[in-house]
């Protein structure tokens, strides 16, 4: 188990750190040298819809690698998604300007920005099933944690070299050529992955449906026919994690540089404060979530996550690094008791044959209503002088919509806690 764990979580760290790489630099960068002609909000506007187009690509993904892992296996996805992945991060990288190719410049972000969207739409099924469904059921939470380590350890990678870069170059080098330097770096990490992945074994629930013959002929007919409703309820349950994250790392990463005038690298450690905070609180959750339930810790970090909203946001809004790295801090707190559980949670909700299906689409779902959206509508509700408290009432919304989806789904926390067989948490 340790070696698996250590095998999902490196890849999905990887895979993550080429997202964030996307998130942090349309947040600072991409606004004023892909999108000159438009004024700054209007720039960032267009950068950050560049950055939706991934999370509308990622159902897209989940559908197309779920299906590989629910009729082929899940290493198979596995490799996969991670070699898309790196290879679109990379190309961004490698993309010229607008000021050199012209309209053509953010057409090429666009196309690339779906393929990583695609990418990532299989990961996260892929890397939770291989934990989850090698692990015992008294300790599935804890062991699917390990891939939930991945998305903060990939943002903190990420913004730390941004941060590095940003603190070491002038602005000018920055703009000509620092910025592209996290992007080139994710291919040498995806070649890593690729070599630790190829090692790892198929998952025995798999195996057990190839040695009967039990696969589902076309898993996504199936699960909408017959698990629609859970799907439509992780979406919505889901969406709150993703709104808060983007709000947090690219909403308010442009909204303290632009508006606040905060520096960049003052901005970068407040926000990773905050989510290592969270990475810390991750294992802890699923150790409480194999004791006390799945459902539970999503309802109460739910619950949390809507009434830190107004104080995160007057927080935010002082400008002061101690008092922003307070906000943050405090939100990862509810964060992590979500964060740390759904790894089990989702798959636990399906059949073993529609599994990596039902588990991808519901999640990355989410990342459309949650984390495509936010940080465009979070930038137009921004407007004015004060505090931005439509953002606020904004998280605070999908909050109380995302505490309604979890309040209707079961509990499937097995029995197990006396030690039943993986296979006996409810389908």
């Amino acid at each position: 188990m340790p070696r698996l764990a250590l095998a999902a979580m490196t890849g999905t760290a990887i895979e993550f750190y080429d997202f964030y790489v996307y998130g942090t630099a349309a947040a600072l960068v991409l606004g004023p040298l892909f999108f000159p002609t438009a004024s700054p909000l209007l720039g960032t506007l267009a950068a950050f819809g560049t950055f939706g187009v991934g999370f509308l690509a990622r159902p897209l993904g989940a559908v197309l690698f779920g299906h590989i892992g629910d009729r082929h296996g899940r290493r198979p996805v596995l490799m996969a998604s991670l070699l898309l992945t790196g290879l679109a991060t990379v190309a961004v990288g490698l993309v010229p300007t607008y000021s050199s190719i012209g309209v053509a410049a953010p057409l090429l972000l666009l196309v690339l920005r779906f393929a990583q969207g695609l990418g990532l739409g299989g990961e996260w099924g892929g890397a939770v099933l291989l934990t989850g469904e090698h692990a015992p059921a008294h300790r599935r939470a804890l062991w699917t944690s390990f891939p939930q380590l991945g998305a903060p350890t990939g943002f903190l990678l990420a913004n730390g070299l941004a941060l590095a870069l940003s603190a070491r170059l002038t602005e000018a080098d920055y703009l000509a050529w620092g910025w592209r330097v996290p992007f080139w770096g994710a291919g040498l990490m995806a070649a890593a992955g690729l070599l630790l992945r190829s090692r790892l074994p198929e998952t025995p629930q798999f195996r057990a449906l190839e040695a009967t013959d039990t696969r589902a002929a076309l898993p996504l007919a199936e699960l909408l026919r017959g698990h629609w409703r859970p799907v439509l309820l992780v979406a919505g349950g889901l969406s709150l994690v993703y709104a808060f994250h983007y709000a947090m790392s690219t909403w308010a990463l442009a909204y303290g540089t632009e508006r606040l005038a905060v520096g960049r690298t003052v901005m970068l450690g407040c926000i990773m404060a905050g989510v290592a905070v969270s990475t810390l609180l991750i294992p802890l959750f699923a150790v409480l979530g194999d004791r006390y339930g799945r459902r539970s810790l999503c309802l109460a970090g739910s619950a949390g996550l809507a009434l830190w909203m107004v104080p995160l946001v007057a927080l935010l809004h002082t400008g002061r690094p101690v008092w922003m790295t307070l906000g943050f801090a405090g939100a990862a707190v509810p964060f992590a008791a979500v964060v740390g559980v759904v790894a089990a949670y989702l798959p636990e909700l399906f059949e073993t044959r529609v599994r990596c299906t039902g588990a991808a689409v519901g999640y990355n779902l989410a990342g459309v209503v949650g984390g495509g959206l936010t940080p465009v509508v979070a930038t137009a509700l921004a407007r004015g002088s004060g505090p931005p408290w439509a953002v606020a009432g904004y998280l605070v919304t999908v909050a109380v919509v995302s505490l309604a989806c979890f309040a209707l789904l079961p509990e499937t926390r097995p029995a197990a806690a006396a030690g039943t067989a993986p296979e006996a948490a409810p389908a």
